[in-house]
């Protein structure tokens, strides 16, 4: 209960500031790591100090594409390599999947809420047929693309973790 108290304290922190400010703090995500290797390393979660260190890697390595991109912000990266600490190798993965599916509902509710849902999924079945063109029109500031990614975060790696208590 420690390790999923703790990846909720430092997921929930992040989503919010993160959905007021658009920015994640250095400090939540080197506290929720600095947690995760301390719990692995002392024995109070179940996993070894080895799977937390392969999770965070992976984490970073899983997230930082979007970064190189531009699609995610640095803060999005560090974020879901802290959580692989605590969540570690065996269920990095499907936080990813998790993080992936949230995003897309969450990209869907904030094109709703913006009132732009048909213009956005007619852009993005262009998009499939013209990727070349992708980069361009994702940042075009126009667009109105870019909305905070740490509530999406967030919710696919407490799913993780409850996944596994189910």
């Amino acid at each position: 209960m420690a390790v999923l108290s703790v990846l909720c304290a430092g997921m929930c922190s992040a989503a919010i500031v993160d959905a007021a400010s658009r920015r994640i703090p250095n400090v939540v995500c080197a506290a929720t790591a600095v947690s995760g290797v301390a719990f692995a390393a002392t024995g109070v979660s179940r996993i070894s100090l080895a799977s937390s260190l392969i999770g965070l890697t992976l984490g970073m390595a899983l997230m930082l594409p979007g970064y190189i991109f531009r699609s995610t912000g640095a803060g999005d990266v560090k974020l879901f390599a802290a959580a692989g600490t605590l969540l570690g190798a065996g269920k990095i993965l499907s936080a990813f999947l998790f993080v992936a599916i949230a995003g897309g509902v969450l990209a869907v509710g904030v094109a709703w809420h913006r009132g732009r849902l048909a213009r956005t999924v007619k852009q993005a079945a262009w998009l499939c047929g013209n990727p070349s063109d992708a980069k361009a029109a994702i940042e075009s500031p126009r667009e109105h693309n870019r909305f905070p990614y740490g509530p999406a975060i967030a919710v696919g790696c407490v799913m993780a973790a409850l996944k596994s208590l189910i």
